[in-house]
């Protein structure tokens, strides 16, 4: 769960849909570390096919003249272009990763493609068994995200070209085209509606982070005490993620981590702490993960009775595992001093205003659909709109400062995250569309009739499966007449989505980043951390059915509020 970009990030995010972030973070931690890896980033200077052919000339130990043109390539000194993409690594980094394809893995995957649209072609067949034709694709498809980095497919190509063969065969086996269309022209709004809050919430929190303006909290964060430092970055993650999306809060977390703590064990233990709190902080408001999200925009959950009722058990997730944490040696071991290196970095000018108008726009955004009833992605867009407006002003005529401003923000936003969200929710709408998910939704109920066990056992394969498509489908499973808004099921599955992704490290967004940023592998921090993630995932389940079945929820004067109360 928040990977936004809100989410920016959605348990996105965000595997949990982010193999791209993840390997951009890779980039940059190896740009860091290698200071002459940064002249060689010059966008126009590398040109991707000749690379590929330079590496695998060097794989098959053959043909030395693309290497000798490579070396006459020139280079420069200096750092990398504020324009330039942490994607455009330079020919070196490109050819020391690069490894040959596994043709095996690939073979099957195309084959397996193919197969299903030889299949798709016969449309006898497919109008008799849509929905064993339907449930094969999805299945097919899923796989191929899944295993992205075995079978090298990106998996938002892989989700936007399920969604598309998906809704071909529903146009074939519905009663006729004009139902398929208006199926998918229903689908395609709501879906519609997440996409431009997401890329709305992205942009806001990348123009507030080029402007350097979360100095404002990470300045404030002096202490070097092991036992009370754990404590710091946990709370203040926990809240910087019920703002932002999980994936952007744990990447500013960790990078401050970075300056305050030399590498170390310890330091990885903090990281985890970021990653659960990322997650449980995202899980308590609406625009804090993209799963609430998506079930605040389609009325599965309000505002005010979210807050009021997840904040405890959110908290409660994230407590139970700093105290257990507190315990271990390497918390309990001597703080080491490092040198203040936030100091030597300066906020942009007008930083200051830039974060308040920023922040302030995203928490403005239920407000704005209390008051006016529009969809929340209009207040997003607003508070973007407005932002741009901004940014123009204060830095008009200053050429060198082009990368402050909306238009160079857009081209750094993760794109490819929304066009993976796109094709995910799309693929799901049309399952429902065909009522295989009512399908299944009745099984379910048939044979495990506790809406808590089904709520909780979501929140746990979510720390292997992405949960923005288990999410989706929980929504086209069940509708409102089923449980309505703020009902207990409701609202445990945003508490369950969002934080059982930090019992695996490839669970969420947070974790994808984590695992990038400090190099830490599956099996450390499943020996590590997932033990205290597991205990503080059950014990926020414990308070949040002991409070609901107690009727006690978080004292707040926003309840209080007319226009918030029914938001």
């Amino acid at each position: 769960m928040a990977t936004f970009s809100i989410g920016a990030h959605t348990h996105l995010s965000m595997f949990h849909h982010f193999r791209n972030s993840r390997l951009s973070l890779h980039r940059l931690h190896s740009l860091e570390s290698s200071p002459s890896s940064l002249c060689r980033i010059k966008g126009p200077s590398l040109q991707r096919n000749h690379v590929l052919a330079r590496a695998e000339d060097k794989a098959r130990g053959s043909s030395t003249s693309t290497q000798q043109e490579f070396q006459e390539l020139p280079t420069e000194s200096g750092t990398c272009d504020p324009l330039c993409s942490l994607d455009e690594t330079s020919s070196q980094d490109f050819e020391d990763s690069y490894k040959p394809k596994t043709d095996l893995l690939k073979a099957v995957a195309v084959f397996a493609a193919a197969a299903t649209g030889a299949v798709a072609i016969n449309h006898s067949w497919v109008a008799a068994n849509q929905d064993l034709a339907m449930a094969l694709l999805f299945v097919i498809g899923y796989v191929g995200i899944i295993f992205e980095e075995s079978l090298a497919f990106n998996k938002s190509g892989v989700g936007l070209l399920m969604a598309v063969s998906l809704w071909t065969i529903r146009s074939i086996g519905a009663p006729s085209t004009g139902v398929a269309v208006s199926e998918l022209t229903h689908a395609s709004a709501e879906v519609s509606e997440i996409v431009f809050f997401l890329l709305g919430a992205m942009t806001i929190v990348e123009i507030v982070d080029a402007h350097q303006g979360f100095k404002l909290v990470t300045d404030n964060i002096t202490t070097r005490k092991p036992r009370l430092l754990l404590w710091v970055i946990g709370i203040v993650a926990f809240f910087l993620s019920s703002v932002l999306d999980n994936l952007t809060s744990t990447i500013v977390m960790v990078s401050l981590l970075r300056k305050l703590v030399p590498p170390s064990e310890y330091r990885k233990i903090l990281g985890a702490v970021v990653v659960i709190a990322a997650n449980a902080g995202g899980a308590w408001t609406p625009i804090g993960d993209v799963t609430t999200t998506m079930l605040w925009i389609h009325g599965q959950i309000s505002t005010v009775q979210t807050m009021t009722g997840l904040f405890v058990p959110s908290a409660i997730s994230l407590a139970v595992p700093l105290a257990l944490m507190s315990l271990t040696s390497e918390v309990n071991g001597r703080g080491q001093d490092s040198p203040n290196v936030l100091a030597s970095e300066q906020m942009a000018p007008r930083g200051q205003l830039v974060f308040s108008v920023g922040i302030g726009a995203l928490i403005f955004v239920p407000v704005f659909k209390a008051l006016t009833g529009l969809p929340p992605y209009m207040g997003m867009l607003l508070g973007l709109g407005v932002l741009w407006i901004l940014t123009d002003a204060i830095h008009y005529g200053e050429s060198e400062r082009q990368r402050l401003k909306v238009p160079q923000a857009l081209s750094r936003i993760d794109t490819q995250g929304a066009l993976f969200f796109l094709g995910i929710l799309l693929s799901v709408s049309s399952l429902e569309a065909a009522g295989i998910l009512r399908e299944i939704a009745n099984y379910l109920d048939t044979h495990i009739q506790s809406s808590e066990l089904i709520a909780s056992a979501i929140g746990v394969i979510s720390a292997i499966i992405d949960n923005v498509p288990l999410v989706a489908a929980a929504m086209g499973m069940y509708d409102l007449s089923s449980f309505p808004q703020d009902s207990e099921f409701w609202q445990l599955i945003a508490f369950c989505a969002g934080t059982g992704g930090s019992m695996l490290v490839i669970g969420s967004a947070a974790g994808v980043a984590f695992m990038g940023m400090e190099k830490v592998d599956f099996f450390w921090y499943f020996r590590k951390v997932s033990g205290f993630a597991f205990a503080g995932y059950a014990a926020g389940i414990a308070a949040y059915l002991a409070l609901h079945n107690l009727n006690i929820s978080l004292p707040t004067t926003l309840a209080e509020v007319p226009f918030l109360s029914g938001s």
